[in-house]
């Protein structure tokens, strides 16, 4: 048996980073991409955690020894790590699929936070013609580097949606007429009796805890991965591969 292999998380490099409170304001008022602020658990910046929620921005509220670790000077409990990623509006998404004659495929991630996993659904996303991948600002993992190198460039390529939350997510797709499926493995739907080549958004959830339950009560339809022998079930990511390589199948005999 090969020995269990550990991925080390690199630390970002300090042209990725954006120390101080004025500072990450001052970026995002000039519209500077923002994945991340990094927030000391003890400070109370109002107008800055005001201004994250409105635009989306994940924010992490982190002990001393977090910001340390970033080793940059001057940040006053205050750190923002800049996106590699340009994340798109979900509705001028659609909008955009739409006017080009197509029927929407979307992949959203509910509570996925390992990066490998992340990176290997977006290299996926990608070669099965997926037109997103739509995230909420919180809950999922951090589209950094290591995230796009485990998915082989891809997530540089596919475009990326990032809205406040999955109600908000759920409530853009129900007014485009997109309807929400779900993987659930006691479902009677088996995956290749449903029809991918309607406007469809796809979820997956964490391989622990799954897709939270008041998701699930606004799906359109759940269904389950057929598998022959009994197991817990698959990896998200293969599951992931599955689910998407029969949409492609279907889209492309249509």
């Amino acid at each position: 048996m090969r020995p269990h292999r550990h991925f080390k998380q690199n630390r970002p490099k300090k042209n990725q980073l954006i120390a101080g409170a004025d500072a990450v304001l001052k970026a995002i008022a000039e519209g500077v991409e923002i994945e991340r602020i990094y927030l000391l658990q003890t400070l109370r910046e109002e107008k800055l955690l005001s201004i994250a929620e409105r635009r989306g921005i994940p924010v992490n509220k982190v002990p001393a020894e977090k910001l340390k670790g970033f080793n940059i000077e001057g940040h006053n409990g205050v750190v923002a790590l800049k996106s590699k990623i340009i994340y798109r509006d979900l509705q001028d998404l659609i909008s955009q699929v739409i006017e080009e004659g197509n029927a929407p495929l979307l992949l959203l991630l509910d509570g996925i936070t390992d990066i490998r996993n992340i990176g290997g659904i977006a290299r996926t996303a990608w070669c099965c013609g997926v037109h997103a991948i739509v995230i909420p600002s919180k809950g999922v993992g951090s589209l950094n580097e290591e995230a796009i190198a485990t998915s082989a460039g891809a997530l540089e390529h596919i475009p990326v949606c990032r809205e406040k939350d999955m109600g908000t997510i759920i409530e853009v797709l129900k007014l485009n007429g997109i309807a929400v499926l779900a993987s659930e493995m006691t479902a009677q739907t088996m995956v290749y009796e449903l029809d991918f080549t309607l406007p469809v958004a796809v979820i997956m959830g964490s391989e622990d805890k799954g897709i939270h339950p008041s998701v699930y009560s606004h799906c359109d339809e759940v269904f389950a991965i057929p598998m022959r022998n009994n197991f817990e079930s698959l990896n998200v990511s293969a599951a992931t591969a599955i689910i998407l390589y029969e949409a492609m199948k279907q889209r492309l005999k249509g």
